[in-house]
């Protein structure tokens, strides 16, 4: 099943070689790592809830604010063995593996971002919490403008790294979709298939043919939001600086010398920058403000 492999795991191997670090060599680092982690299969911390219709498994971690955390297309709990031991120290981390991804089966024939969305939004209620901070990756960002679009309550703050709002090259590459494209085709053309390829089929449907999120809808957003890339990301950078520009109180954070993940490649600096926007108050910056 290596053809299936996510893009979120593909973007590690087109990553551009980080200042003065082998991006190779973190790459084998952190794949070793997910395969020796606890997170994702943590029976002391994980459990199954109800959700609209299926099981969505969960682990909670540590004590304090309540922390979101949304994995990306075809990954799971584990992508992120580098952000919950930091942010579990002084927040509750609340993490859980997506609709038909993977301890949280669905066997339903369609996936949408809005119902995902839909699905954070009720196991935030299902834990009895009024409002979290939100970190997104690749489309767990997508989630989570979704989840301040269509939940506002829900969002204290939101971090999205890797987002689009479209599903066309104006915001991802050529070569990308000349990557993944040609998977969906063949998964298309097999007569019969089984469940891992059903799954696949679903995933890769949701990730070339949506999101569709208006201009418009961005504008609703009433919470900050920190939007994140990578220069050299799946996502163009024009497009990370336009949702950025459509969010009334964002700033803009573009990594360099980065791909898609930057979660993994700029680990230490991602958790820091991000616990201080969740801690400090939006600044509003004009005028004679521009100079400082």
């Amino acid at each position: 099943m290596k053809k299936f492999l996510p893009a979120l795991l593909i973007s590690l191997f087109i990553a551009m070689v980080r200042f003065g670090q082998d991006i190779k060599k973190i790459s084998e680092d952190w794949q070793k790592e997910l395969a020796g982690t606890t997170y994702g299969n943590n029976k002391s911390a994980g459990k199954y809830y109800d959700i609209r219709g299926f099981k969505m498994y969960c682990e909670i971690y540590g004590e304090g604010q309540p922390l979101l955390i949304i994995h990306g297309n075809g990954g799971s709990i584990n992508n992120f063995l580098y952000q919950i031991p930091y942010f579990s120290k002084k927040y509750k981390v609340i993490i859980a593996d997506s609709r038909a991804q993977g301890k949280s089966p669905d066997k339903g024939d369609s996936l949408t971002y809005e119902m995902m969305a839909d699905d954070y939004a009720a196991l935030l209620d299902v834990l009895k919490i009024d409002s979290a901070f939100v970190i997104g990756w690749s489309d767990g960002g997508i989630n989570g403008l979704l989840l301040a679009i269509r939940h506002p309550e829900k969002v204290k703050k939101l971090a999205a790294t890797g987002a689009n709002l479209v599903p066309d090259t104006t915001a991802v590459p050529q070569e990308i979709w000349d990557m993944v494209t040609p998977i969906l085709a063949s998964l298309n053309s097999k007569p019969t298939k089984n469940e891992q390829e059903k799954n696949a089929t679903k995933l890769f449907r949701l990730l070339i043919e949506q999101p569709h999120i208006p201009l418009a809808d961005l504008h609703t957003i009433k919470c900050p939001t920190l939007v994140i890339g990578g220069d050299h990301d799946v996502i163009k950078e024009e497009h990370t600086m336009l949702i950025y520009k459509n969010i009334p109180q964002s700033y803009l954070w573009i990594l360099p010398a980065s791909g898609h993940s930057t979660p993994v490649v700029y680990k230490d600096e991602f958790n820091a920058v991000i616990d201080r926007f969740f801690m400090n108050p939006y600044r509003t910056i004009s005028g004679e403000g521009r100079f400082f």
